[in-house]
């Protein structure tokens, strides 16, 4: 046999993959399973070929196993379309990625094709490149950067596609003139940018893709200058209907045009000369930001490097001052230089946006680009890593700078690439269990978590320490802000001057407050020692209170807080070593008055900033459980007990809030932590409660109670300023008479008075505060029924009289707390009363009255109403709970949660699409809701709130302007009416 013939065979023998990286699975035996499903797949398909591979023992097949046990996504790919893995006997990866690229290419320009046609297409051919992109990535085939590219081009490819078929179709309807439409970009006058990560080229495994689309009225190919507005305006929704849609054969990317010019008030395509009319006039610094990626992807590419090159004297200027600079630091509020304050957390860390995160290495760069790119063009590039070796080559930063970001910044890209290679999830949190560690370590070739962690959270004070070092200098008295004098009775004249240029509106007031610190009037500033740690603080207090841009407001908050403390001394010499902590009270004083006047009314709860591991921490339940249990066990007494469970409630309610400040945690996790508190704290006074009583009135023979959290609890969406809602149920012996105390009462007055009891120890005013506002509304009869419920009257209730509107109530009802087995059976009633049969049309229906009612007794006062509003939350839980009563809601298990509900909706009721548009509309009302709820304790009122709480929350959407966010949100809101109507049928 000749030499070429022996290597035609050896391909032929095996699949062409080769892994660098040995992967381990999370449980062999599964990783075998898994394989030979796959085989058998491909069995059924009549690939016999890659059956016979796939059950024989090698390298390659420990791989395969390995990635489908670690990948729920891969391994349903390889099961769905085998095919796609017995090419790779004919082709590497690189060679069928390319013939991937072709055929995508190709797919727009054949005279026969529907949009529809398209649409299945780009799905099939997008799914295998996107399948074994990720696997060369694992294997170790291509690196990271590799990754990226081969995203993007697959990317690109597919918009050319999308905006291709487009154009051509406007030709032959004659809406466009095409000058080649065997080239159909070419003079068409669409302009198509790739913004973001899309722009430099490095996208990760799930990202959807940014455009911005312009177009040229004057454009050879417009047959109607006066026509093409809309013209391109349906072309526009047409290509965010063709790439992300979901279809049964799945979407091809989620497409955002958000960052247009002013996106709330312009349509989806704007011509050319209004973007640069409006970037000249009335650009804003982070949209300068965002151009530096920008870049022309599909359509006219010539007219689009026009375009960016008029652009240019506006994002590049030649003067860069650093108040312009600042300015973009403020609005990229997500990131901070934290200074060594507590460990980062590994468990839900946020990879792009989280402390020493992507975001923080595409900041330093940008930053830097924005201050010398005007003067140096070679720093105008729009790729990260390339940028890094400029900006040292010009000595910006130092060799050893770029060095370590530049393999931190792959390292974090892998991190990314395989959390969202688990499940093609479009997320950047890292898992919060440890077997989900386990799972990404080893995707990543790490032996397991305990590695994984230590390299991860290496990495990330890697990042940490050159941000930190580029942005953050630790405060000193000389810092420079300008004189500060407070000694003697009269205002120094530069100091005045110098309190109004940092912010402050009423500098003589300011003056005074802080003189009166140096006059010892507070205990906290007693002693000498303290007076003189405040005086070396107080500019950098000064600078950090004046950012929050409601300075005087914000310091006199402070002053509040001060005339509190018992001491000063160690907080004082904390904030001063502490630019971050300092930073997050000065948020808290100029952004949050809710949580400032917690820390005002109560200074103790501050003392749980000054534990270092705070943020590192996950306010999980066993964490709240472990510290309640510490807090109150050597308490003596029913009084002592209440009253340290209003202490431990208060200071937990203000440490979670101020983890979600930080952006440790995001709304999801704070809204299970305020619930898991409200469980735990709420199931400990019921036990006093009941230990109290039965001192009084003894205990009714067999009798047992637990409790039903409803709402917002039963669904463990609780925010800072929630009230619960609960059902107090109870059992006893049927021959129990009365109690056996020495005060008997009979069952149903012991438990109504038990449950009075309760009500008192969780919601009555005492000097230690209140732990919650107390509902009882929702149990049976409601204010007209006793307080107490026997469970047999709950469950014939339930079965024979309940509305439908109760039922909808008990889709989001769960046991919090009382005795196990009582929890177990009602939490078997539960589920069996919301399993009846039932008429879901009449469902519906009623639903969709009760929603118009309510929105004609309680209309929303404005857009952020975000409960009211139409398309708001009650539209997303009406939804949810319609589908759990009318068994709509696919998965094992009962789940009690919106967003689980809305994610599990049958494909018969809400199709991939619409499952999508909800849990995206569910995930964006919730990060503001807790934002606000958290900050404020009445409505949000964009023109009256903190400037800073706005920061907040576009901090928490990831959107760069309060325009950007409403026009979202008005999106939002009319789609999720939409699948409303459509899906419960709107009130006639």
């Amino acid at each position: 046999m000749t030499k070429t013939g022996a290597a035609a065979k050896a391909r032929g023998s095996g699949l062409r993959l080769k892994p660098d990286i040995t992967l381990l699975p999370l449980d062999p035996a599964a990783a075998q399973a898994e394989l030979a499903e796959a085989a058998t797949a491909a069995e059924e398909n009549g690939l016999t070929r890659l059956a016979t591979f796939l059950s024989a023992k090698g390298e390659v097949q420990d791989f395969l196993g390995a990635v489908f046990d670690l990948s729920d996504f891969l391994r349903d790919c390889a099961r769905r379309r085998p095919d796609m893995l017995d090419r790779l006997f004919d082709s590497t990866v690189a060679e069928r990625l390319d013939a991937l690229l072709k055929e995508i290419a190709a797919s727009s320009l054949a005279q026969d094709v529907s949009e529809a046609g398209l649409m299945t297409a780009l799905r099939d051919l997008k799914l295998e490149a996107h399948f074994l992109i990720a696997l060369a990535d694992l294997a170790g085939e291509a690196d990271t950067a590799k990754t990226v590219e081969r995203l993007s081009d697959l990317a690109d490819a597919c918009v050319n596609a999308a905006i291709d078929f487009l154009l051509l179709d406007a030709h032959r309807q004659g809406k466009l003139k095409l000058p080649e439409p065997q080239n159909p970009g070419k003079g068409s006058g669409w302009v198509v940018l790739g913004m973001g990560k899309l722009g430099a080229h490095e996208l990760n495994f799930s990202s959807d893709i940014d455009l911005v689309l312009f177009f040229d009225p004057e454009a050879p190919a417009i047959v109607d200058p006066l026509e093409a507005t809309d013209l391109f305006v349906r072309l526009a929704r047409r290509l965010v209907r063709i790439l992300q849609d979901r279809t049964g054969d799945g979407y091809v990317f989620r497409t955002d045009l958000r960052l247009r010019p002013d996106p709330g008030s312009t349509p989806l395509a704007i011509p050319v000369e209004a973007a640069l009319t409006y970037y000249e006039s009335r650009g804003q610094n982070w949209e300068r930001a965002a151009m530096i990626k920008a870049r022309p992807v599909a359509g006219d590419l010539k007219a689009g490097e026009a375009f960016l090159k008029e652009l240019q004297p506006y994002v590049w200027r030649k003067y860069m001052d650093y108040a312009a600079i600042a300015d973009v630091h403020s609005i990229k509020r997500q990131i901070h230089a934290h200074k060594g304050h507590g460990e980062v957390a590994v468990k839900g860390h946020n990879v792009k946006l989280g402390r020493g995160g992507i975001r923080e290495i595409e900041f330093f760069v940008q930053t830097q680009q924005l201050i010398a790119g005007g003067r140096f063009p070679e720093l105008r590039g729009r790729v990260t890593v390339p940028m890094l070796g400029e900006l040292a080559k010009r000595g910006w930063i130092t060799a050893e700078a770029r060095d370590a970001l530049t393999a931190q910044y792959w390292f974090l890209r892998r991190v990314e690439h395989a959390v969202q290679m688990v499940a093609d999830e479009q997320t950047h949190m890292l898992p919060d269990t440890d077997e989900g560690l386990e799972r990404i370590g080893k995707m990543l070739g790490f032996a397991g978590e305990e590695d994984f962690s230590a390299a991860f959270r290496a990495s990330l004070h890697e990042v940490e320490r050159h941000y930190a070092a580029l942005f953050e200098a630790a405060p000193e008295l000389s810092s420079g802000v300008g004189n500060l004098v407070f000694t003697g009775d009269v205002d120094d004249p530069d100091t005045l001057k110098t309190l109004a240029q940092l912010g402050f509106k009423r500098p003589s007031d300011i003056t005074r407050v802080i003189r009166s610190w140096h006059f010892g009037r507070y205990r906290a500033t007693q002693s000498a020692e303290a007076r003189e740690r405040l005086t070396e603080l107080t500019p950098a207090l000064l600078e950090a209170f004046g950012k929050t841009k409601k300075a005087d407001k914000a310091l006199m908050r402070f002053d509040q807080f001060l005339a509190g403390l018992p001491a000063g001394i160690q907080l004082f010499s904390l904030l001063q070593s502490n630019p971050s902590l300092l930073k997050l009270l000065a948020t808290i004083m100029g952004a949050a008055p809710r949580l400032a006047a917690v820390i005002t009314r109560r200074p103790h709860v501050f003392d749980g900033l000054l534990d270092p591991a705070l943020l590192a921490e996950l306010p999980n339940r066993d964490y709240l459980a472990g510290r309640l249990a510490a807090f109150i066990q050597n308490s003596v007494g029913y009084e002592e007990v209440l009253d340290r469970l209003r202490i431990f409630g208060s200071e937990q309610k203000f440490l979670i809030g101020v983890r979600l400040l930080a952006g440790a945690i995001d709304a999801n996790r704070a809204g299970r932590a305020f619930s898991d508190l409200a469980d735990l704290t709420i199931g400990a006074a019921l036990e006093a409660v009941e230990t109290e009583v039965a001192g009084r009135h003894g205990r009714v023979p067999g009798g047992r109670v637990a409790i039903l959290g409803m709402g917002k609890l039963g669904s463990r969406e609780l925010t800072a300023g929630s009230d619960v809602d609960l059902i107090l149920l109870y059992d006893h012996d049927s021959e129990a008479d009365e109690s056996d105390g020495g005060k008997p009462l009979a069952p149903s007055h012991y438990y109504a008075r038990m449950t009075q009891r309760l009500i008192a120890a969780v919601s009555a005013p005492t000097a230690e505060g209140v732990l919650y506002e107390l509902d009882l509304r929702l149990r049976p009869s409601g204010n007209k029924g006793p307080v107490a419920t026997h469970v047999d009257a709950f469950k014939k209730y339930q079965r024979n009289d309940a509305w439908t509107w109760e039922h909808m109530a008990l889709t989001r009802a769960r046991v919090i707390a009382g005795d196990t087995e009582l929890a177990a059976e009602i939490e078997a009633e539960v589920a069996g009363i919301l399993a009846l049969p039932r008429d879901p049309k009449k469902v519906a229906a009623e639903a969709a009255e009760m929603r118009a009612l309510i929105e004609q007794e309680k209309p929303p006062s404005d857009m952020w109403d975000l409960k009211l509003v139409p398309g708001g939350l009650i539209d997303l839980e009406f939804i949810a709970q319609v589908a759990v009563l009318t068994g709509q809601v696919q998965g094992e298990g009962r789940v009690t949660g919106t967003s689980a509900t809305l994610a599990r909706l049958s494909p018969g009721f809400a199709d991939g699409q619409t499952r999508q548009d909800l849990t995206n509309a569910w995930a964006l009302y919730l990060a503001l809701t807790q934002m606000i709820r958290l900050c404020l304790t009445g409505p949000f009122e964009k023109d009256d709130s903190p400037p800073g709480l706005i920061d907040l929350l576009l901090a928490a959407t990831d959107l760069p302007d309060i325009k950007v966010l409403e026009a979202h949100l008005k999106e939002t809101a009319t789609t999720v009416r939409g699948h409303f109507k459509r899906l419960l049928g709107e009130k006639r």
